[in-house]
């Protein structure tokens, strides 16, 4: 099992949990703030097993609106490794 964390920016985080959710996605939000993106950003958490990681990053970059200018990001995505899992 991996824990994805992706930050997103706020305009395109209902349609990013929208479309995971859709898929079979348990998805938690989190409102952040910091430098990260220089914009407003929303933190995505979700934990995903290990085969379906790539399916869960295409959804994520395929919901991501496109920049204006190709140098700006829109996010970024952060795959861990989960050492246990619980649900209570």
């Amino acid at each position: 099992m991996k824990l994805l964390i992706a930050v997103v920016q706020t305009a395109d985080s209902n349609a990013v949990a929208d479309a995971l959710i859709e898929r079979g996605f348990r998805v938690t939000k989190l409102a952040s703030t910091g430098g990260f993106l220089r914009r407003g950003s929303t933190t995505l958490l979700l934990g995903v097993e290990d085969d379906r990681v790539d399916e869960a990053v295409e959804i994520i970059r395929s919901e991501c609106s496109q920049p204006a200018e190709p140098a700006i990001k829109q996010g970024a995505i952060f795959v861990l490794p989960v050492s246990r899992f619980e649900q209570v």
